[in-house]
């Protein structure tokens, strides 16, 4: 692809007309890509071949990068005698090998089951962490980006939303499409409008029996502006003892020992979720109300952007 503009630089130098290869730059695919025919001596030592390294130099390297990928007893089967866990570390390994600038990584895990997804992102980390190498980490799944990434930028239909480290995002999101993309489940959204702005904060008529005041800059909202309330599930309890209530029915509850995730809808068909303890009580089709403290809500305006948060102390 030729750039529409701009440069690209890596280490300070320009590598726009230097070819791939050329870059410092070594990818890992989804699909893992590896030569089936070849062992997995072999498909890590190819790039080197082809770029012509001596045989010694490739011989240290493919050894170095095996063992700290755990692949030494592996070096001479093929693709087809590996779990996929051990798949993805040779691809890991082809890429090591070249000892590049900047890695790739391209939705490295979607291939594996959720526990070997876990430990396999570990593994990532540590490794990050003992090359000391730029990684750009392409993932749709928001807990990847935010267990491994030490800044996010996350891409919407093109367009860059939000960059950041992952708290900032998670506590400071700028627009509605971050802060419902970023945690795990999603936040929660309600419809209101402003009955009142002043110096602390947006007051938000929601439909429950009394208006919210939520802690944010409150300059550009004018009474009856349509806007959005977010509230996190982890951040609302069951009860209306934080403060600030949502009344809904229950359609189902998840029960996962050290934490339960009961489903809500309210009467407008708006759907809720809240994280309760493990031995939540909540039945299905019961009437219930959940709560959240003000310190804890979001404002979005009618185009989805954020109203700056007070902090807690300029909330007291």
């Amino acid at each position: 692809e030729d750039s529409s503009g701009g440069e690209v630089l890596i280490d300070s130098e320009r590598v726009d007309a230097v070819p791939p290869a050329k870059r410092g730059i070594a990818m890992v695919f989804q699909s893992y890509a590896l030569y089936p025919h070849m062992t997995v001596y072999k498909n890590m030592a190819f790039g080197l071949k082809f770029a012509k390294t001596d045989k010694n130099e490739t011989e240290r390297r493919v050894r170095k990068a095996a063992e700290i990928l755990q692949l030494i007893p592996y070096l001479d089967r093929k693709p087809r005698d590996l779990s996929g866990v051990q798949r993805q570390r040779v691809a890991i390994g082809r890429a090591i090998v070249r000892e590049p600038a900047v890695f790739l990584f391209d939705e490295p895990l979607s291939n594996l089951d959720a526990a070997l997804r876990i430990n396999t992102r570990i593994e990532i980390a540590k490794l990050h962490r003992s090359l000391n190498a730029t990684t750009i980490y392409v993932t749709h799944d928001q807990v990847e980006a935010m267990t491994l990434a030490t800044k996010i930028v996350v891409l919407n239909a093109g367009r860059v939303e939000q960059v950041g480290a992952p708290l900032e995002l998670y506590h400071h999101p700028q627009n509605q499409f971050v802060a419902g993309f970023i945690g795990s489940p999603k936040m929660n959204f309600v419809k209101g409008k402003v009955v009142a702005a002043d110096a602390r904060g947006v007051t938000v008529e929601y439909g429950e029996a009394k208006p919210a005041t939520v802690p944010v800059g409150g300059g550009v909202a004018k009474v009856g502006d349509p806007v959005t309330l977010g509230v996190r599930p982890e951040h609302m309890g069951e009860g209306a003892g934080l403060g600030l209530p949502l009344t809904g029915t229950v359609e189902a509850v998840e029960l996962l020992g050290e934490a339960s995730y009961v489903y809500l809808r309210r009467d407008d068909g708006t759907a809720l979720i809240a994280r309760s303890p493990g031995d939540s009580q909540a039945q299905i089709g019961a009437k219930i109300t959940i709560s959240t403290d003000a310190g804890h809500l979001h404002l979005f305006d009618a185009d989805g952007n954020a109203f700056a948060r007070h902090s807690r102390a300029d909330a007291a």
